[in-house]
């Protein structure tokens, strides 16, 4: 007891630094709670599910059999000096063996096909919540993140947790059947053999803690590394410009360097688990073969239980020295579970009121009434900001950048939450309303529109996804892009590459146009979106947006303002608050921030044209 107990002690000292305070003092970081939730998605399958159970047991119980018959057969050798009389035996064994690996292959189709079931079901309840989740969290989530949390963690799942749970299951049975076996051949030895059971299993209780806590750390490291992949797709043509190639490679060998280390703390918790594990197993198989020699030697038990009981105590070991990896990969699939189990009970911001009704189409007019709102706590963006907006009206936001103008645009249809203050439309505020019947009043053409790595037909369905032939034909052409789009060999159905890669940028606002013309909604917010465009494209824009706008009630954000000089109305956003209101000839009259940035906004056009 003083070697194992020195070997514990040793173990604790070189894993110490590995150790670290409970992840969390919610029930969540329990084990139990852990496979309670994630039941929910094995319901469904429970008939197959138990089958794939129940099957363990026959497949563990012939482990047992195989070594039992070895008694009587040793024993009729050793005595008779034959093996005629039972000379069936190897050929039953045989058998067993092959009807195990029967029941070995229907255990592996059928967690295969459970695995591949309940992958999907949690995949799709992620991606159910993804699609639910309100702006913000985008915001603060890196897109690499995203992809492991929400792809790769059900993998985890599907093929840890079953497929060791499966092997677990058959190791258990095959231990409890083959100690039967140990008990009925000589229930001293079996004393022995079961402390050296329990002895292998101690370590694993001190070293599970250890690999949770890697585990976590392996896991943000990997989600740190997926976004930096992101991030480079995403940026390389700005790579490309500044010569960025040596710092990225640096960059990689950083992360590759926390993922290696990360990865290696796992290896070295694990690789002291087995050793330790090995060394208590050979301990106790050596003091068997010496006290059954003895029993032998002494006629206290027969040749033949002994082989019985050695083989039965090697098979037993077999399943229990591969124990260290079995526990790794039960909390690889708990910690993965975890991560499932927090996405799925993630609070969203922005949902529907238990009371929420359907707005119905605007009649009168859109009203922010001492709206104030934060991204981040105590850093304002928008502050006691009243504005009125009758239906049909065009209203243009203008402003200095950073001003809140978007911000406006981004609180109507509830991308956020006001933080004080209300925003109602009729006179409901929009918290009150369902989040599908608001949405579904409102058009938007955001500065940088983003296309779906889809057909141009797939994009102009978002925003009617009934539309036929005729009805994307007639958007287009609203949108002064149907000439280009039959001009391309597969027309309609033409694959414009990942965010529209294929297409210019005038095209891309174009068919962000004629999306919105699909929507045909009643609500209309314009996002700056012809600020990036050259002055041919922005007039071709400008001549679609213009009959996009007609009959609607319009939300301009601008910054060149000669195109808004036009609007019923124009609100200046300086700081965050409302400084100024009205026409553009009472704001030329009588404002001075609409006129200094009217004023300049010219001499910056003036310019251009001069260069040009």
């Amino acid at each position: 007891m003083s070697i194992f107990t020195s070997l514990m002690r040793w173990i604790g000292q070189k894993l110490a630094p590995l150790a670290a305070e409970p992840l969390r003092a919610d029930g969540s970081d329990n084990d139990l709670y852990l496979y309670k939730r994630i039941s929910v998605f094995f319901k469904p399958y429970w008939p197959r599910l138990l089958i794939a159970v129940l099957i363990t047991i026959p497949i563990g119980a012939l482990d047992g059999a195989i070594a039992w018959c070895l008694k009587p057969y040793v024993d009729t050798i050793h005595v008779g000096k034959s093996v005629a009389q039972l000379s069936y035996i190897p050929f039953i064994i045989v058998g067993f063996t092959l009807v195990q690996g029967m029941l070995n292959y229907t255990s592996i189709y059928l967690n295969g096909w459970l695995g591949m079931r309940i992958l999907g079901d949690i995949r799709r309840a992620l991606f159910d919540k993804l699609n639910t989740m309100d702006v913000q969290f985008f915001d603060k989530t890196a897109s690499g993140k995203l992809i492991l949390r929400y792809f790769k963690d059900p993998e985890s799942v599907q093929m840890n947790l079953l497929n060791n749970t499966k092997q677990m299951l058959t190791r258990m049975f095959s231990s409890l059947f083959l100690i039967g076996v140990l008990v009925m051949t000589s229930w001293q030895l079996s004393i022995i053999a079961v402390g050296v059971l329990l002895g292998i299993l101690y370590p694993s209780t001190r070293i599970r803690k250890i690999i949770k806590k890697l585990g976590h750390e392996s896991a943000q490291a990997d989600g740190d590394f997926m976004s930096f992949y992101t991030d480079t797709a995403g940026g390389i043509r700005v790579i490309y410009s500044y010569m960025l190639q040596p710092s990225r490679l640096k960059a990689f060998d950083t992360f590759q360097r926390t993922v290696f280390d990360k990865a290696m703390g796992r290896v070295k918790a694990q690789g002291m688990l087995t050793p330790s594990m090995h060394t208590i197993a050979s301990i106790g198989v050596a003091v068997i073969i010496y006290l059954g020699s003895k029993m032998v030697v002494d006629g206290s038990m027969t040749t033949g239980a002994f082989v019985s009981f050695m083989a039965a105590m090697l098979m037993l070991y077999n399943p229990l020295k591969n124990l260290g990896a079995s526990i790794m990969n039960a909390q690889l699939s708990l910690l993965a579970v975890s991560r499932v189990i927090e996405k799925l009970d993630m609070a969203i911001a922005v949902q529907n009121a238990p009371q929420a009704i359907k707005l119905p189409p605007l009649a009168q007019s859109i009203v922010l009434e001492q709206v104030d709102f934060e991204y981040k706590a105590n850093q304002p963006v928008l502050k006691q900001v009243d504005l009125t907006i009758q239906k049909g009206q065009t209203v243009a936001l203008v402003g200095p950048s950073g001003g809140g103008k978007s911000t406006i645009a981004q609180l109507l249809p509830r991308f956020y939450d006001v933080t004080q203050g209300r925003i109602l439309i009729d006179g409901v505020d929009i918290r009150q309303a369902t989040v599908q019947s608001l949405r579904a009043q409102i058009g938007v053409v955001f500065q940088d529109n983003f296309l779906f790595n889809d057909t141009i037909a797939g994009n102009l369905r978002a925003g009617k996804f009934n539309a036929t032939d005729d009805e994307l034909w007639q958007a287009l052409s609203q949108a002064n892009l149907q000439s280009t789009i039959e001009a391309l060999p597969e027309g309609l159905y033409t694959q414009i590459g990942e965010r529209g890669v294929m297409l210019s940028g005038g095209q891309r606002q174009r068919l962000a146009i004629a999306r919105a013309f699909l929507k045909n909604a009643p609500i209309l917010i314009l996002d700056e979106a012809t600020s990036a465009l050259d002055n041919e494209s922005e007039s071709i824009v400008q001549a679609a947006l213009e009959r996009l706008m007609r009959g609607r009630t319009v939300i301009v954000i601008a910054h060149r303002l000669s195109t808004i000089r036009n609007a019923d109305k124009i609100a200046v956003i300086e700081g965050g608050r409302v400084v100024e209101e009205g026409s553009h000839e009472q704001l030329m009259a009588h404002g001075q921030v609409y006129r200094r940035l009217y004023e300049l906004s010219s001499l910056t056009v003036t310019e251009q044209t001069v260069a040009a």
